[in-house]
């Protein structure tokens, strides 16, 4: 197993990222290129640097009053074997796991990648979709673009269908 990650950065404290206080991992590198991307820093991959999730994991736990960690990016899918570990742990410790993709859910699942696969059953919130300029709306939650979903993955595992998250 490759425990390496590469990364922009991380907000131990994010409250922006996600529904609730929550870890934010940002991953390095994005093929998508968005124009008017928040983060277009994360775009290049040979940017950010490495690190091992093991030494994510162990900051994570030593905040009791996360609700959940957060992966975004840059693209987290990226890098979907280490990130789907680290979700793993991340379940195991009782919090919760968000991903932002500049994907569809549909093209994800289109990838039959297994690595991919794991990362979308260790995520329980998805917010998928490139973030369009002309959709632009800074009064959403989560998300930057009208376009944008916000996807209940563990209902959507139930339904066998994308199901939305309710606006909280």
């Amino acid at each position: 197993m490759d425990y390496n990650l590469r990364i922009a950065g991380v907000e131990p404290e994010s409250i922006v990222d996600g529904p609730g206080f929550r870890y934010a991992v940002f991953t390095q590198g994005c093929p998508r290129n968005c124009p008017g991307c928040h983060n277009p820093q994360t775009h290049p991959f040979e940017g950010g640097r490495l690190v091992d999730i093991r030494d994510l994991f162990r900051e994570i736990c030593g905040n009791p009053l996360l609700r959940g960690v957060t992966f975004s990016g840059g693209e987290p899918f990226c890098q979907p074997a280490p990130l789907a570990e680290l979700g793993r742990m991340v379940h195991g410790r009782g919090l919760d796991v968000t991903s932002f993709t500049g994907y569809l859910y549909e093209e994800l699942t289109a990838m039959h990648d297994p690595a991919v696969d794991r990362l979308l059953a260790q995520t329980d919130i998805l917010i998928d979709g490139p973030f369009v300029l002309a959709q632009k709306d800074l009064s959403l939650r989560f998300r930057g673009s009208r376009n944008q979903r916000v996807i209940d993955m563990n209902e959507t595992r139930r339904l066998g269908r994308v199901a939305l998250c309710r606006e909280e």
